[in-house]
Protein backbone atom coordinates (compact mmCIF):
# COMPACT_ATOMS: atom_id res chain seq x y z
CA UNK A 1 0.00 0.00 0.00
CA UNK A 2 1.09 3.33 -0.23
CA UNK A 3 2.11 5.91 2.13
CA UNK A 4 0.93 9.31 3.24
CA UNK A 5 2.36 11.66 5.32
CA UNK A 6 0.21 14.24 6.95
CA UNK A 7 1.30 17.06 8.93
CA UNK A 8 -1.14 18.87 10.86
CA UNK A 9 -3.83 15.60 11.12
CA UNK A 10 -5.17 16.00 14.45
CA UNK A 11 -8.04 18.36 13.13
CA UNK A 12 -9.43 20.45 10.01
CA UNK A 13 -8.21 19.42 6.55
CA UNK A 14 -5.50 17.55 7.72
CA UNK A 15 -7.73 15.15 9.34
CA UNK A 16 -10.21 15.16 6.78
CA UNK A 17 -7.68 14.75 3.92
CA UNK A 18 -5.89 11.76 6.40
CA UNK A 19 -9.41 10.25 6.17
CA UNK A 20 -10.01 10.54 3.02
CA UNK A 21 -6.57 8.78 1.93
CA UNK A 22 -6.86 6.15 3.83
CA UNK A 23 -8.92 3.79 1.66
CA UNK A 24 -5.52 4.06 -0.62
CA UNK A 25 -2.49 4.99 1.72
CA UNK A 26 -1.16 4.32 5.36
CA UNK A 27 -1.44 7.01 6.85
CA UNK A 28 1.17 8.53 8.99
CA UNK A 29 -0.50 11.15 11.00
CA UNK A 30 1.47 14.09 12.72
CA UNK A 31 -0.11 16.12 15.32
CA UNK A 32 0.65 17.91 18.76
CA UNK A 33 -3.05 16.40 20.40
CA UNK A 34 -2.74 12.98 20.78
CA UNK A 35 -6.58 12.44 21.91
CA UNK A 36 -7.22 13.97 18.47
CA UNK A 37 -4.96 11.47 16.78
CA UNK A 38 -6.48 8.63 18.45
CA UNK A 39 -9.60 9.56 17.45
CA UNK A 40 -8.43 9.83 13.61
CA UNK A 41 -6.91 6.77 14.17
CA UNK A 42 -10.50 5.01 15.25
CA UNK A 43 -12.15 6.94 12.46
CA UNK A 44 -10.06 5.38 10.08
CA UNK A 45 -10.35 1.82 11.23
CA UNK A 46 -13.85 1.90 11.05
CA UNK A 47 -13.34 2.64 7.53
CA UNK A 48 -10.59 -0.47 7.33
CA UNK A 49 -7.67 1.80 7.23
CA UNK A 50 -4.48 1.58 8.75
CA UNK A 51 -2.44 4.50 10.37
CA UNK A 52 0.89 5.23 12.40
CA UNK A 53 0.41 7.63 15.15
CA UNK A 54 3.21 10.63 15.50
CA UNK A 55 2.25 12.88 18.16
CA UNK A 56 4.70 15.95 18.11
CA UNK A 57 5.42 19.04 16.84
CA UNK A 58 6.74 19.87 13.91
CA UNK A 59 8.53 22.56 15.16
CA UNK A 60 10.79 20.24 17.18
CA UNK A 61 13.78 19.19 14.67
CA UNK A 62 15.05 16.19 16.80
CA UNK A 63 11.68 14.39 17.04
CA UNK A 64 11.38 14.97 12.77
CA UNK A 65 14.87 13.90 11.86
CA UNK A 66 13.28 10.45 14.03
CA UNK A 67 10.31 10.44 12.03
CA UNK A 68 11.79 10.95 8.98
CA UNK A 69 14.28 8.15 9.64
CA UNK A 70 11.89 5.77 11.42
CA UNK A 71 10.14 6.11 7.26
CA UNK A 72 12.94 4.90 5.88
CA UNK A 73 13.53 2.08 8.09
CA UNK A 74 9.98 1.24 7.80
CA UNK A 75 9.31 1.75 4.32
CA UNK A 76 12.01 3.17 2.97
CA UNK A 77 9.48 5.84 0.90
CA UNK A 78 6.88 7.96 0.60
CA UNK A 79 4.35 8.46 -1.60
CA UNK A 80 3.15 11.55 -0.94
CA UNK A 81 3.29 14.66 1.97
CA UNK A 82 0.15 17.06 2.61
CA UNK A 83 1.60 19.76 5.07
CA UNK A 84 -1.55 20.95 6.76
CA UNK A 85 0.25 22.30 9.82
CA UNK A 86 0.69 25.99 10.73
CA UNK A 87 0.37 28.18 13.73
CA UNK A 88 -2.29 31.00 13.88
CA UNK A 89 -1.13 34.12 15.92
CA UNK A 90 -3.66 36.44 17.34
CA UNK A 91 -4.61 39.23 15.03
CA UNK A 92 -3.33 42.59 15.55
CA UNK A 93 -2.23 45.72 13.88
CA UNK A 94 0.97 45.09 12.28
CA UNK A 95 2.71 48.22 14.57
CA UNK A 96 1.33 45.96 17.84
CA UNK A 97 2.90 42.30 16.53
CA UNK A 98 4.20 40.35 19.77
CA UNK A 99 7.95 39.39 19.57
CA UNK A 100 7.09 36.09 20.66
CA UNK A 101 3.81 35.43 18.55
CA UNK A 102 5.84 36.24 15.72
CA UNK A 103 8.66 33.92 16.68
CA UNK A 104 6.79 31.23 16.63
CA UNK A 105 5.04 32.08 13.36
CA UNK A 106 8.61 32.26 11.59
CA UNK A 107 9.66 29.11 13.38
CA UNK A 108 6.31 26.91 12.57
CA UNK A 109 5.37 28.34 9.29
CA UNK A 110 9.15 29.05 7.89
CA UNK A 111 11.65 27.13 9.83
CA UNK A 112 10.11 24.31 10.51
CA UNK A 113 8.56 23.47 6.79
CA UNK A 114 11.75 24.88 5.31
CA UNK A 115 13.09 21.57 7.71
CA UNK A 116 10.31 19.47 7.05
CA UNK A 117 11.14 19.85 3.03
CA UNK A 118 14.82 18.93 3.71
CA UNK A 119 13.98 15.82 4.95
CA UNK A 120 11.11 14.39 3.47
CA UNK A 121 12.75 15.54 -0.27
CA UNK A 122 14.65 12.37 -0.25
CA UNK A 123 12.02 9.93 1.12
CA UNK A 124 9.66 11.43 -1.99
CA UNK A 125 12.53 10.83 -4.65
CA UNK A 126 11.47 11.24 -7.73
CA UNK A 127 7.89 9.81 -8.00
CA UNK A 128 6.54 11.06 -4.63
CA UNK A 129 4.33 14.38 -4.22
CA UNK A 130 4.16 16.97 -1.90
CA UNK A 131 0.64 19.36 -1.29
CA UNK A 132 0.59 22.64 0.47
CA UNK A 133 -2.41 25.07 1.16
CA UNK A 134 -2.13 28.59 0.37
CA UNK A 135 -5.31 30.67 2.11
CA UNK A 136 -3.83 34.28 0.58
CA UNK A 137 -4.02 35.93 3.85
CA UNK A 138 -0.74 38.35 2.56
CA UNK A 139 -1.57 42.08 3.15
CA UNK A 140 -4.87 41.69 4.89
CA UNK A 141 -5.56 44.25 7.93
CA UNK A 142 -4.30 42.61 11.25
CA UNK A 143 -3.26 39.77 9.71
CA UNK A 144 0.34 40.55 9.59
CA UNK A 145 2.12 37.62 11.62
CA UNK A 146 0.05 34.84 9.98
CA UNK A 147 -0.21 36.27 6.41
CA UNK A 148 3.66 36.94 6.26
CA UNK A 149 4.87 34.07 7.63
CA UNK A 150 2.34 31.26 5.45
CA UNK A 151 3.23 33.79 2.32
CA UNK A 152 6.89 32.95 3.33
CA UNK A 153 5.70 29.31 3.58
CA UNK A 154 4.21 29.15 0.24
CA UNK A 155 6.76 30.55 -1.58
CA UNK A 156 9.10 28.14 -0.49
CA UNK A 157 6.70 25.31 -1.61
CA UNK A 158 6.50 27.02 -5.18
CA UNK A 159 10.19 27.46 -5.55
CA UNK A 160 10.41 23.75 -4.42
CA UNK A 161 7.62 22.93 -7.42
CA UNK A 162 9.62 24.75 -9.88
CA UNK A 163 12.93 23.35 -8.89
CA UNK A 164 11.77 19.98 -9.16
CA UNK A 165 9.22 20.07 -12.13
CA UNK A 166 11.65 17.96 -14.28
CA UNK A 167 13.16 15.55 -12.07
CA UNK A 168 10.82 15.44 -9.46
CA UNK A 169 9.04 14.70 -6.24
CA UNK A 170 5.90 17.24 -7.76
CA UNK A 171 4.85 19.68 -5.50
CA UNK A 172 1.49 21.54 -5.33
CA UNK A 173 -0.01 24.25 -4.08
CA UNK A 174 -3.84 24.10 -3.88
CA UNK A 175 -6.48 26.46 -2.50
CA UNK A 176 -8.78 25.44 0.07
CA UNK A 177 -12.53 27.26 0.45
CA UNK A 178 -13.01 28.52 3.78
CA UNK A 179 -13.78 25.77 6.13
CA UNK A 180 -15.14 26.25 10.49
CA UNK A 181 -11.97 25.09 11.53
CA UNK A 182 -10.37 25.97 14.95
CA UNK A 183 -7.45 28.47 13.33
CA UNK A 184 -10.69 30.07 10.97
CA UNK A 185 -12.83 30.57 14.66
CA UNK A 186 -9.59 32.23 16.33
CA UNK A 187 -9.71 34.71 13.00
CA UNK A 188 -13.71 35.02 13.20
CA UNK A 189 -14.93 34.65 16.48
CA UNK A 190 -18.85 34.75 16.42
CA UNK A 191 -18.70 34.30 12.71
CA UNK A 192 -21.87 32.66 10.48
CA UNK A 193 -20.18 29.11 10.17
CA UNK A 194 -23.26 27.46 8.41
CA UNK A 195 -22.02 28.81 4.78
CA UNK A 196 -18.53 27.50 5.54
CA UNK A 197 -17.70 24.30 3.72
CA UNK A 198 -17.27 21.24 5.25
CA UNK A 199 -13.84 19.94 5.86
CA UNK A 200 -14.65 16.54 5.04
CA UNK A 201 -16.37 18.01 1.60
CA UNK A 202 -13.94 19.85 1.07
CA UNK A 203 -11.06 16.79 1.30
CA UNK A 204 -13.64 15.03 -0.91
CA UNK A 205 -12.80 17.82 -3.41
CA UNK A 206 -9.42 18.50 -3.43
CA UNK A 207 -8.98 14.72 -3.33
CA UNK A 208 -8.88 14.20 -7.71
CA UNK A 209 -6.49 17.05 -7.95
CA UNK A 210 -4.15 15.26 -4.98
CA UNK A 211 -4.40 11.94 -5.92
CA UNK A 212 -3.62 13.15 -9.52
Amino acid sequence: MKTALITGASRGLGAALAEALAPTHHIIAVGRTTGALEDLDDRIKAIGGDATLAPMDISTDAAMQQLCRSIFDRWGSLDLWVHAAIHAAPLTPASHINPKDFAKSTDINITSTSRMISYVAPLLGADGKAVFFDDARGGEAFFGSYGATKAAQIALARSWEIETAKTGPRVQVLTPNPMPTATRARFYPGEDRAPLADPKSEAARLLPDILA
